[in-house]
């Protein structure tokens, strides 16, 4: 079977955008999370407002709208959860792709698909209200999860509903909804769920990476920001 980063680049072509307001490609800049970032040296990271502020002067700074980054990336943002820092967990690599947006930003689908599931995983810094959507292409199926969004945005929508690429299916969160993080949206593909409805793993610990990374492709192989 012809390896997924090939088959997405046969079916999609350039910058496949996820956020709505018809940004560019060169709105975006990366910014670096992981725990050797001299930035983050700075912040008290059990803020979300200071986390915020962090992010608003990042973008100022660079003159764009929006920051990206994070896939496979050590992070220490989650001590401050029990849900990731724990004896049994201890999960600190993040294996999805964020966008850091103002909070109700339109997130929109950046492929065909349908609702696969949706769930508000209401937990102290989990993904808050999550989407997830099924895509098929040519008889292969995988996954899009739309992590940290809006409650509103769980509202009039079903399982299995029709919706098409460029078609807004959600809104950005604040902190007080998503989670407990500065708005962004985590964006990760899927190639197998595992049973899993409303969510699935985006931080896992360095013993189960490599098996999440091959599951997990690097986001911006579609997106290609």
């Amino acid at each position: 079977m012809e390896n997924f980063p090939e088959f997405i680049k046969r079916i999609t072509s350039g910058f496949t955008p996820v956020i709505g307001g018809e940004l560019k490609q060169e709105d975006f800049a990366y910014i670096d999370l992981s725990e050797s970032s001299p930035d983050l040296l700075k912040l008290e990271v059990a803020s979300s407002a200071a986390f915020d502020i962090f992010i608003a002067e990042f973008l100022k700074n660079r003159q764009c709208k929006a920051a990206f980054g994070g896939y496979n990336e050590l992070r220490t943002l989650y001590n401050r959860s029990e849900l990731f820092n724990n004896s049994e967990a201890n999960r600190n690599i993040h294996i999805g792709l964020d966008i850091w947006v103002p909070a109700y930003s339109e997130i929109i689908s950046p492929l065909d698909g349908k609702i696969h599931s949706f769930k508000d995983n209401a937990n102290f810094g989990d993904y808050g209200p999550t989407i997830i959507l099924e895509h098929c292409f040519e008889g292969r199926s995988f996954y899009t999860l739309y992590g940290h969004l809006s409650r509103e945005s769980l509202k009039n929508i079903k399982e299995g509903q029709t919706i098409k690429a460029g078609e807004k299916i959600a809104e950005l969160g604040n902190f007080e909804e998503n989670g407990d993080y500065a708005p962004h949206l985590h964006f990760q593909i899927i190639l197998d769920l595992n049973g899993y409805t409303g969510d699935y793993p985006g931080v896992v610990k360095k013993e189960d990476l490599n098996e999440y990374l091959s599951n997990c492709p690097d986001p911006n192989l579609l997106l290609k920001i």
